[in-house]
């Protein structure tokens, strides 16, 4: 009876550790919220000095264990917007091709669903951006605080949605 006993609390002990393996392998792989397409909702976004542009498209991809950021679209007087970058999210600076207002980005995540990117103008913080996903997934709020490639103070609340 012993035996049983110890055969039966084995087997139970065995399926416990492995659902909790797979209920933590799953947690691990659980999908990034930034991933995905986010076009500007530009009557939810606020530009000031302005003005907003006329349209943007932010691809966000995995990159290994990090990010791809593409952005494309069209500034508020009438000039093609397009630059990215690829980033780990370790605070590191990256290079930002196609952009006047930065040439350099360093993203932190405070959360899966939060982080702060700092772009950077000749090694100094031009912008700070902070982003926001939504518990839902299809909003994300990117407030950014700064001076653009002119030294004009700005201070935009771009509000996007999920494709």
């Amino acid at each position: 009876m012993l035996a049983t006993l110890t055969s039966q609390f084995a087997r139970i002990a065995v399926t416990a550790i492995f659902a909790a393996a797979m209920g933590l392998a799953a947690a691990a792989q659980a999908p990034d919220p930034l991933i995905g397409t986010w076009k500007l909702d530009l009557a939810k976004s606020t530009f000031k000095p302005g003005p907003a542009p006329k349209s943007l498209t932010v691809v966000i991809e995995a990159a290994g264990k990090g990010i791809k950021v593409a952005v494309e679209g069209v500034g508020g007087d009438g000039t093609p917007v397009k630059f990215g970058y690829t980033s780990m999210r370790d605070g590191k600076d990256v290079p930002v091709t196609g952009s006047p207002n930065f040439d350099a980005a360093a993203i932190t995540l405070s959360s899966p669903r939060e982080g702060t990117i700092l772009y950077k103008r000749a090694g100094k913080t031009a912008i700070t951006a902070k982003t926001s996903v939504s518990m839902d997934g299809k909003t994300l709020l990117v407030t950014y605080d700064g001076t653009d490639a002119k030294g004009q103070a700005l201070h935009n609340a771009y509000h996007y949605v999920k494709q």
